[in-house]
């Protein structure tokens, strides 16, 4: 005897997972236009992937449990006849993670007796009734063959969901960013024709995309104000200056006589040269901007295209104390930095190891950005005043050591 429905016999996964792919345009499609271009691109991604993710069943058989065992009676034929012959009830609990609805589909490779048993939400229910007088051992192998049974069906379907989440992340990307662009092309057209933009009765409002899972991911309202495009800060000027500060590096760390002798003010000057042979002039250091003086900003076009600060290690303190004062002096239209760590004693990695982890217990830390080596790592933080603009900070750490004295 074993009560409960047979899994994975209510529907096809191949036609369901491509069902749900075909749901991705409609979702990007349902975020308001304003929203979709004030907030950052890998925000929305994380949020539809997050969305659409569909997470692999994993039977958690180290913490399965047993429910009280219990008498009872199950019928059977005999010489002809129906009687009800009395059995031992063995009930078993066995937690599992991930999506309950993996459990109902059927995957491309199947067999024509699917296990059975009771689903609930964390929890398969599955059963076993004998012979009052069976043994635990008997009970056991019964219980683990189906067990085998469900792990190898659940097996033959996770190339599929993992295929799914592979195809949907790509999909999602390409759909947010087309979007992106559609609409800021549409908002700087609309601009060159110096015509005021008739605001729609419905522009305050928007559909809600299409929600597979039960729980809705955080959505921040509706930008208050209609999405203005500005002129871009160039990847390559901001590329271009760290550049120039990775090989001024470079030669400062192969030249420790002479860089032992230098200060921090030193070091900062000697880079501003190099930087300004490369921006003709543009550099600058001891800057005021916004509410500080920064160690060196480069404009172009009157626009930052970097702001820099230098500083010498002391401890993880030094971190902490540099994102804030660097953090203070951006303004709401800096999104490009970098601190320059000097490291005069200690171990470069294990100085280098406490710095990124103070970087990732800062609070306007979001996540790492593209570069992470000993030689370069990028993080992506917030600014203050406005959750929804994004800082790019690239962290150089400069291997500056005092020579070992001498009499």
């Amino acid at each position: 005897m074993n009560p409960g429905s047979p899994l994975f016999s209510n529907g096809d996964l191949a036609d369901t997972l491509n069902q749900q792919l075909g749901q991705i345009a409609n979702a990007v499609a349902g975020w308001n236009d304003d929203t979709l271009l004030a907030r950052p691109l890998d925000d929305i991604v994380e949020e539809l992937k997050e969305q659409f993710r569909v997470e692999p069943i994993s039977l958690d058989r180290d913490r399965i449990t047993a429910e009280p065992i219990a008498d009872g009676s199950m019928p059977t034929r005999q010489f002809n006849e129906t009687v009800n012959i009395r059995v031992t009830t063995v009930t078993l609990v066995v937690p599992y993670a991930g999506d309950r609805g993996l459990l109902m589909l059927r995957p491309r490779h199947f067999t024509l007796s699917p296990p059975a048993a009771i689903v609930r939400d964390g929890e398969l229910h599955l059963y076993w009734a004998g012979a009052l007088n069976a043994e635990a051992n008997a009970i056991r192998q019964n219980i683990d063959k189906q067990l085998d049974d469900i792990q190898r069906w659940l097996d033959w379907g996770t190339p599929q969901v993992t295929a799914f989440n592979k195809e949907a992340a790509q999909r999602i990307t390409a759909e947010v960013q087309a979007r992106k662009d559609r609409l800021l092309a549409n908002r700087n057209l609309q601009a060159s024709l110096g015509f005021p933009m008739r605001k729609r009765p419905d522009a305050d409002t928007y559909a809600a995309p299409i929600t597979r899972k039960t729980i809705v991911p955080r959505r921040q309202a509706p930008a208050a104000q209609p999405f203005r495009p500005e002129p871009a800060l160039a990847d390559g000027q901001y590329e271009a200056a760290l550049e120039v500060l990775l090989h001024q590096r470079n030669q400062l760390e192969r030249s420790p006589s002479t860089s032992a002798k230098m200060g921090e003010e030193q070091i900062r000057d000697l880079l501003l040269l190099q930087l300004n042979g490369h921006f003709k002039g543009e550099a600058a250091g001891e800057v005021f901007n916004n509410n500080g003086k920064t160690d060196i900003l480069i404009r172009v076009d009157d626009r930052h295209i970097f702001i820099g600060e230098c500083k010498i290690w002391r401890g993880p303190k030094t971190i902490t104390d540099t994102l804030n004062q660097l953090l203070g002096y951006l303004t709401w239209r800096d999104t490009k930095a970098a601190l320059l760590l000097f490291i005069r004693s200690g171990s470069p990695t294990d100085v280098i190891s406490k710095a990124l982890v103070k970087f990732r217990e800062h609070p306007n830390y979001k996540r790492d950005g593209q570069h992470a080596t000993e030689e370069r790592h990028d993080f992506v933080f917030v600014a203050d005043s406005d959750p929804d603009r994004e800082i790019k900070l690239a962290f150089l750490p400069f291997h500056l050591p005092k020579p070992p004295s001498t009499r």
